[in-house]
């Protein structure tokens, strides 16, 4: 084989490896669990990353215009997988943005439920006693964005998105969530 051969399998070994350790760990939702969400963070940056900056390069940048002039009779073979580049990127734009545009319906729905139903029943059904209760295991923690604590895991987290992203419905720029804190 090889040493182009050679690089490309190998490329191709470890997208396939990676791609397929993502099912599994997406599967322990379905029991309850959380999966690891920095590894899978990191498998989707690779899977949506390497492939469009290096792998798919190599191919139609490099292999596949040498194996045109070589072999015109592969000409079907090589524009089907050139659309097929061209669809994995694109459509991975497209499938994420879709899920992130589901998602975000879905949660805002979830919560918008919460606030609209749960939370006056609350305030009918429960005693004194209870939001006592509740309101000592509740305690609020400052948030970057609420202006309450957050745990020292998401700290860096949270500061880094209220720096970075735009307040909802607005154009793009630096540390405009900031503005929507209250107190800000």
């Amino acid at each position: 084989m090889t040493a182009t051969l050679k690089i490309l399998r190998d490329e191709h070994a470890a997208l396939a490896s990676v791609l397929r350790s993502m099912p599994p760990l997406v599967a322990v939702t379905r029991g309850g669990g959380a999966p690891d969400f920095a590894l899978l963070r990191d498998m989707v940056f690779y899977v949506a990353d390497f492939p469009e900056r290096q792998h798919h390069r190599k191919e139609s940048e490099l292999l596949f215009p040498k194996l045109r002039a070589r072999a015109p009779w592969a000409r079907e073979l090589l524009d089907r997988l050139e659309e097929e580049h061209e669809v994995i990127g694109d459509g991975r734009r497209a499938a994420f943005a879709g899920a992130v545009q589901r998602y975000t319906a879905f949660y805002l729905a979830h919560m918008a439920l919460e606030e609209r139903e749960i939370m006056p029943l609350a305030l009918q059904a429960l005693t004194p006693a209870d939001w006592s209760e509740l309101d000592g295991a509740l305690a609020p923690e400052p948030d970057p964005i609420t202006g309450l604590e957050p745990e020292a895991a998401y700290r860096t987290l949270l500061d880094r998105i209220v720096f970075a992203a735009p307040p909802p419905g607005r154009g793009r720029g630096r540390g405009r969530l900031r503005d929507a804190r209250p107190g800000a």
